[in-house]
């Protein structure tokens, strides 16, 4: 494609050579440049692309595009633009002819809910027929086969291929994650959502690599609610009003508040023959009783996005009330069947607010016991080793103190941390560091009543040490030693 083409929706600055130059690709990384490619230069936080530029050009790049000021005397093409990831999202869409247009897409930002929620909305459009693609935390799907990504939402260029990869597929839907980093760093550039959601505000992701403190934080959320056509938002959070700062789309939204335009009523907690569940009603745009069997309050929230979303396209009530009843999504309160006397579940939760949240969850349904099943990564904040030992010394009945993904650091270190914040709240505790042997222990120890919750994997398949991943699965671990047990 043509130079031109690709900056047709951007102001840029041509500094030398022509506008006719063809490009083969787009690259931002200096090590995968080929001949005939454009290679964009971005200023990262721990990177600065152009210090790459003589090598990009000795590997053929023919197109260099500069947010700063370089000296390049080589016979290439210089072009210089305000933000060099920007002009990357409006490219990357150009070179893959803009397939986002060609979809109805979804976006979902928020701190917490955003990856079951899309599963949900997912679950729903495919049992009406839908070929539907999804981009977020566990990776992508498209059309039901699986991708693995770098990121919740991936970088623009990753984004726009996948897109394209979904239309050859025949995906008339993507719904996706959009992290506030991603929003941050115009990675959904360019993107006018058919739909944006707002799910929930609360503190995390502030650090030096992610968001300088709350305010930004919201800030960047709230960027979602002006390049998308229609936002769905949880009037109950406190920062409804914040993350509508300045939107531009037309205003849904949803809660237990009076006055929303779905609103949900009598909650209610199932509990039974080792599974977890709600049920609520709902009324205004939709006039219905739910139920679901993904655990816990938040689950009502996440339900009446995806039946707003639902509704708003179109579905019939029957088919989305049909996949709410019927959704399971891996590692986030994921139920995995053991017993009829006590249940086991994995979550990804992985820091406080998450713990807090799904100790708060758990605890609705009045269990015997609470045991948790837990450690640390490692190469991590101490502080969020800290804060999770408290928590659950606080909210568990017992935690089992073990293996996570330690990276190049010890398990017991990484522990003797944690065990920091378990003082603080006076918690019973043990550790078994061998993860498998700690889930045996929990399951060969559970009484009647009892929740048994494996904190911290989630989705995920290996175990990082010494940065090597192992394949681990939480899920096979539990299945495999339930074959060989017999439990009540």
């Amino acid at each position: 494609m043509q130079v031109r083409n690709l900056l047709e929706k951007i102001d840029f600055q041509l500094l030398k050579g022509n506008l006719e130059e063809e490009v083969t690709d787009i690259i931002y990384d200096s090590r995968k440049v080929t001949k005939g490619v454009a290679f964009v230069c971005i200023s990262g936080t721990t990177v600065d692309a152009h210090r790459f530029i003589p090598d990009a050009i000795a590997k053929g790049a023919t197109v260099i595009i500069v947010e700063k000021e370089v000296e390049i005397h080589e016979a290439v093409t210089v072009i210089r633009v305000t933000s060099a990831r920007r002009a990357l999202a409006f490219m990357s869409a150009a070179l893959f002819d803009y397939p986002a247009e060609k979809m109805v897409t979804i976006g979902l930002t928020g701190t917490k809910g955003k990856t079951t929620t899309t599963y949900m909305i997912q679950k729903m459009l495919e049992e009406a027929g839908k070929k539907v693609g999804v981009i977020g935390t566990i990776g992508a799907v498209i059309n039901g086969e699986k991708v693995k990504t770098e990121n919740t939402t991936p970088e623009s260029y990753e984004l726009h291929s996948l897109f394209h990869k979904m239309v050859d597929a025949g995906c008339e839907y993507v719904v996706m994650e959009v992290s506030s980093q991603g929003l941050k760093m115009d990675r959904v550039a360019g993107i006018n959502f058919d739909y944006g959601v707002f799910t929930n505000f609360s503190a995390d992701h502030i650090g030096p690599n992610e968001h300088a403190n709350m305010e930004e934080y919201l800030a960047c959320k709230s960027l979602l609610f002006r390049q998308c056509k229609v936002g769905v938002i949880n009037c109950d959070d406190a920062s409804a009003e914040g993350v509508l700062n300045n939107h531009t789309c037309e205003v849904k939204t949803f809660g237990f508040n009076e006055g929303a335009d779905l609103r949900a009523s009598n909650i209610d907690f199932l509990m039974m023959h080792g599974h977890l569940g709600i049920s609520f009603d709902v009324c205004g745009m939709l006039d219905a009783h739910v139920e679901t069997n993904i655990p816990g309050r938040f689950s009502s929230y996440n339900s009446m996005v995806a039946l707003m979303i639902g509704t708003l396209i179109g579905l019939s009530k029957e088919i989305m009330l049909d996949a709410l009843a019927n959704i399971t999504v891996r590692g986030r309160a994921e139920i995995v069947k053991v017993s009829d006397d006590f249940i086991v579940m994995i979550d990804y939760a992985h820091n406080a607010v998450s713990v807090e949240s799904l100790l708060t969850t758990v605890s609705e349904y009045d269990p015997k016991r609470i045991i948790c099943v837990y450690g640390c990564g490692g190469n991590r904040s101490k502080l969020r080793r800290y804060d999770m030992g408290e928590l659950c010394g606080r909210m568990a009945d017992l935690s089992i103190l073990t293996c996570d993904n330690p990276r190049d650091e010890e398990v017991a270190a990484i522990n003797e941390d944690i065990k920091v914040g378990l003082a603080r709240s006076n918690g019973k505790f043990i550790e078994i560091e061998d993860r498998t042997e700690a889930i045996h222990y929990a399951l060969d120890h559970a009484q009647k009543g009892d929740i048994i919750i494996l904190i911290g994997k989630g989705h995920e398949e290996y175990q990082e040490i010494n940065g090597v991943k192992h394949y681990y699965n939480e899920r096979e671990v539990i299945e495999d030693y339930a074959n060989c047990r017999t439990f009540a």
